[in-house]
């Protein structure tokens, strides 16, 4: 099994949140992610592998939820400790290290509603799913998801590089732990506080084109639909920013990007720049003060960030990335098909 160790939740704006039941395995040289889940399922045995891995064109691919479910895929649960110790190594080298810590942290959170909830069987940090899709290798294509309560992650890679790594969706329940051991832990301290800091520091002509309703709504919009829409056109442009509110926006992108590896963080930035800052639009809904329920999104041409939190009284956080040609990598694989040499008799 893993060693244990102490998980430091967030980034700077979370600092001193300790979670004392997070599992991170040092590593002096991680192997690559191809390596990582081809180990991993060489440490399975005929009926696990069954469950973990299924063809890459299965309908189960594009099935994704964030609420506690039953799922297709091998739950940490059911595994032998090589086999947890394998799926451990192949989730942190899918991410960047904060970001290994952030998931962790919300698996342990688990911990927190089982107590919360006297004991509720639901409430397991075991019930989380590892699923790979197709046959992994450095010239075909295949892909992975690891998912349970609050959170659902996705990556397709082709030809050795992962082109898709959404949807990306990361929860928090509480959003803030307000007694027992993980006290003042707050998973997505980040993602809450720069967009609050952001619609504060608007200007009052700002606010009224970035707030376009006093209610926020009971989810994020999207929920889990396989292909996002755009929404209304609605909110603050980037280009009606001042430089010092352009800082606090990237710096709230960057957060949503910054759990993926640097090299799949970079890509998406990329992307958005390529397809234009200018009018990305930030939109506001609900209170602006911390305890309001409060809703935020920035939606660009090509994709969508969505924060909600407004259950359990405004303490308990869903945040989600949609790229609306790239969720599950499906148009950038219709793309590579239709532009590509590829063995047609190749089961992918």
């Amino acid at each position: 099994m893993l060693n244990r160790r102490e998980v430091i939740i967030g980034g700077a704006l979370a600092a001193g949140a300790v979670l004392t039941e997070g599992t991170v395995r040092a590593q002096s040289k991680p192997p690559t992610l191809l390596k990582a889940v081809q180990t991993f399922l060489a440490t399975l045995d005929p009926e696990r592998k069954a469950k973990a891995q299924l063809p890459f064109n299965s309908e189960e691919r594009l099935n994704w939820f964030y609420i506690p479910k039953e799922r297709n895929g091998l739950r940490y649960k059911n595994m032998l400790p090589e086999q947890q110790e394998a799926a451990h190594q192949l989730l942190q080298v899918s991410l960047s290290k904060s970001g290994f810590r952030k998931v962790e942290a919300i698996r342990q959170l688990e911990l927190v509603l089982k107590a919360m909830e006297n004991g509720s069987a639901t409430r397991d940090t075991e019930l989380y799913y590892f699923t790979v899709f197709g046959d992994p290798s450095s010239k075909g294509t295949w892909g992975w998801r690891y998912e349970g309560h609050h959170v659902s992650l996705h990556w397709t890679s082709i030809k050795g590089k992962v082109v898709a790594s959404s949807p990306q969706f990361l929860g928090s329940n509480p959003a803030e732990v307000r007694s027992g051991p993980q006290k003042g832990v707050r998973v997505l301290a980040a993602e809450e506080d720069l967009g609050r800091s952001l619609v504060k520091a608007l200007t009052a002509e700002q606010r009224a084109e970035a707030i376009i309703s006093e209610t926020a709504p009971a989810d994020v919009v999207t929920t889990n639909v396989r292909k996002a829409g755009i929404l209304e056109d609605k909110g603050l442009a980037y280009s009606k920013l001042t430089a010092d509110q352009q800082g606090l926006f990237l710096s709230l992108l960057k957060e949503y990007c910054s759990i993926q590896v640097e090299e799949v963080a970079k890509r998406r930035l990329d992307a958005v720049n390529r397809a234009g800052m200018d009018n990305i639009k930030f939109a506001w809904m609900g209170g602006i003060e911390k305890g309001q329920p409060h809703y935020y999104r920035i939606q660009g041409s090509t994709f969508l960030v969505e924060y909600d939190c407004t259950q359990n009284d405004a303490n308990h956080i869903h945040t989600v990335w949609r790229d609306f040609n790239g969720d599950f990598g499906v148009d950038l694989l219709a793309l590579h098909y239709h532009t590509a040499d590829h063995d047609h008799g190749h089961n992918v």
